[in-house]
């Protein structure tokens, strides 16, 4: 890339650690938290709240619930329900030919009368899967049962006491055990002739057929450092006011449903009585009656359609992205908000960008939660806040701050010049003549009393600037020229005035070369106009004063490519010191604010170049380029618009 291009760039770069660095910290502070769970709460909310948003899904007919309420608890009399209450339903089931049961009752001790009868439908039944606990206390399954056909009904609560995760498989004393939602999956499947196996991807992960199913790990979307034992998946709660056909133990027993809406399904029986008080907590799922709670049963019943959707009908399951793309993200927009704060000028516009944005990626980060990828959106929304809106006030303090500094430095600077352009000038002159002895006493009192006005009209003058801030500049012999004329018409007058002040060695001039090419207005800014104004001055000052026996002067600006140089030449008898003055320190703080190059040096055989180059970068160079691609765009659109109203015109005609 050109050498002009990273000026630019560094040139932007240097005009922004007042608001980058804040921004940077901001950043650093929002991944900080981040990283040590500060924020999982807010992420929980987030993705509950988009699961919760979503379109509803129909039925899982696949799935039915049978739930012993309280109507059934009080028809039978007593809880636990006995046995032969159990016993009666799994064989009244059975005549129905459901595909597997899952029992979603404790049952390891009898609870009689009819013991013995249940036993007896276990040892008949290979479908029939009970359950267990295994995390954190062990509850023993029912003794008849093979291990084959028990799964545990534990759950992974987080810490704001919802279920999010689904746990498939852990490590047991006995071995190795299967939850209840996967031994259900995993029975129905194998009558599809899909067999359970491990992942491809991730050996750890579990597999049917091609679905792969995405384990979770200690970061995965916005949990940090969670116990990730076993093989857990993240669970995407069906949504629907209806997600599962639930029936009562009474319908079974009085034959109130379609039992082919029983045939070749997966039944799960369990408690649906609030007095029991079998809740798992969720608040992904709408409209819940009582709010943010399903019973044990129907989680079971979302957990195992989960699996089978996925496999059977493709329906997402929720996945993340790795750490470092999540990082790299929220990264991305706090630079994003950083440009917004560096850019944007008013506070309003900043917080209607910054608003319209965040509604932009709550919408995008939606539709990617319903695709079934979860990423961050709490700390993206967090770090456009800090950096877009915070860091905007910030900004703004800043750029005033610093602008009040540029005032009083630029006043500063600008006696200097102006003292050392007019008054010491002709302090200069007085010494050197007098060193001369060529000065006789009349005109030593003139040049005194002109240095003595001088010096009047300079302090009368920054004192009428300080108060009406005109965008002038006062030359060394008292005229003022107006900044806002073009660079070259500007360069041209401060050579004429200069020209004509009375110094030794502008008598001898027989040669003058004097041609400025113009720069167009948005490469310079006003104070750009007035440095270069007074350095030009300075170097022909000095040609005045210095240059004994010069007989040819050229002062030219002139483009070559996108970059203008400025010289001042002579033929007279060149440097006679090596030591920077006062006009060489100044031209040197022109060199680093233009981002150029400055030399002074001497010629050969006599004369001196007094030479400054830097590159013309737009003063309005990121909005700027922005604007002219918008202009650009309208200008296209309105092309288009034009045209086809002149084809329906010929239709028309």
């Amino acid at each position: 890339m050109s050498r002009s291009f990273w000026l630019k760039i560094r040139k932007e770069i240097s005009i922004w650690p007042g608001v980058t660095l804040p921004g940077i910290v901001i950043i650093g502070l929002v991944i900080l938290f981040r990283l040590t769970g500060a924020l999982q709460l807010l992420e929980w909310l987030t993705i509950d709240t988009f699961l919760r948003l979503r379109p509803s899904e129909p039925m899982d007919q696949r799935v039915v619930i049978i739930g012993i309420n309280e109507e059934d608890i009080g028809e039978v009399g007593s809880y636990p329900i006995p046995d032969e209450e159990i016993a009666s339903l799994l064989e009244k089931l059975q005549t129905y030919k459901p595909r597997v049961i899952g029992l979603d009752l404790i049952r390891d001790l009898p609870v009689n009368p009819g013991h013995q009868e249940l036993v007896a439908i276990f040892q008949e039944w290979p479908n029939i899967i009970g359950i267990e606990k295994v995390l954190p206390h062990q509850i023993a399954p029912p003794p008849e049962l093979p291990s084959a056909q028990v799964g545990f009904a534990d759950t992974l609560i987080d810490k704001d006491g919802n279920v999010r995760r689904s746990l498939l498989g852990t490590p047991v004393d006995q071995g190795y055990q299967f939850s209840l939602s996967l031994r259900l999956a995993e029975t129905y499947l194998q009558g599809e002739g899909i067999t359970l196996e491990n992942g491809i991807k991730d050996l750890q992960a579990m597999r049917f057929g091609t679905t792969e199913l995405p384990r979770f790990l200690p970061n995965s979307g916005g949990y940090v450092r969670t116990d990730a034992g076993g093989v857990q998946v993240l669970l995407n709660y069906r949504s629907g006011q209806e997600p599962f056909l639930t029936l009562s133990l009474n319908d079974i027993k009085t034959g109130n449903f379609n039992p082919n809406l029983i045939r070749d399904r997966i039944i799960i029986i369990g408690m649906t009585a609030p007095s029991v008080k079998d809740f798992v907590h969720t608040s992904a799922i709408a409209n819940l009656q009582p709010v943010g709670q399903i019973y044990g049963v129907e989680f079971h019943a979302h957990a195992t359609s989960q699996i089978l959707s996925a496999v059977l009908e493709q329906r997402v399951l929720l996945r993340t992205w790795s750490d470092p793309w999540e990082y790299l993200w929220i990264v991305a927009w706090g630079m994003l908000a950083i440009s917004f704060a560096r850019n944007n000028q008013s506070p309003w516009n900043n917080l209607l960008i910054v608003g319209v944005v965040s509604l932009g990626l709550v919408i995008v980060t939606y539709i990617l939660i319903v695709r079934g990828w979860w990423i961050p959106v709490a700390p993206v929304l967090l770090v456009l806040t800090l950096n877009g809106i915070g860091l905007a006030a910030f900004s703004q303090y800043d750029r005033g701050l610093k602008s009040q500094i540029e005032v009083r430095q630029r006043t500063i600077e600008q006696a200097f010049n102006l003292i050392h352009n007019g008054p010491m000038q002709t302090l200069a002159y007085i010494r050197m003549h007098t060193q001369n002895q060529d000065l006789s006493q009349d005109e030593l009192l003139s040049k005194l009393e002109e240095m003595r006005d001088e010096t009047w009209e300079v302090a009368e003058y920054l004192k009428q600037d300080a108060l009406t801030q005109e965008e002038t500049i006062r030359l060394g012999n008292n005229q003022k020229l107006e900044l806002q004329l073009p660079i070259n018409k500007l360069f041209s007058e401060v050579c004429r005035e200069t020209l004509e002040r009375n110094f030794p060695y502008f008598d001898t001039l027989k040669v003058k070369a004097i041609k400025f090419e113009p720069i167009p207005e948005r490469y310079l800014t006003i104070e750009h106009k007035r440095e270069l104004c007074q350095f030009l001055e300075e170097s022909l000052c000095n040609i005045g004063k210095h240059a004994q026996g010069v007989t040819r002067l050229s002062a030219i600006g002139s483009y070559k490519g996108s970059w203008y140089t400025l010289s001042i030449k002579d033929n007279g008898s060149g440097i006679s010191s090596s030591r920077e003055n006062r006009g060489t320190r100044q031209a040197r703080s022109l060199e680093k604010q233009l981002g150029g190059k400055f030399k002074r040096e001497r010629l050969s055989p006599r004369g001196t170049l007094c030479e400054l180059t830097w590159p013309l970068v737009d003063k309005y160079w990121g909005l700027g380029r922005i604007r002219h691609s918008l202009k650009s765009l309208f200008r296209i659109a309105k092309g288009r618009r034009q045209r086809a109203e002149g084809r329906r015109e010929v239709r028309r005609l």
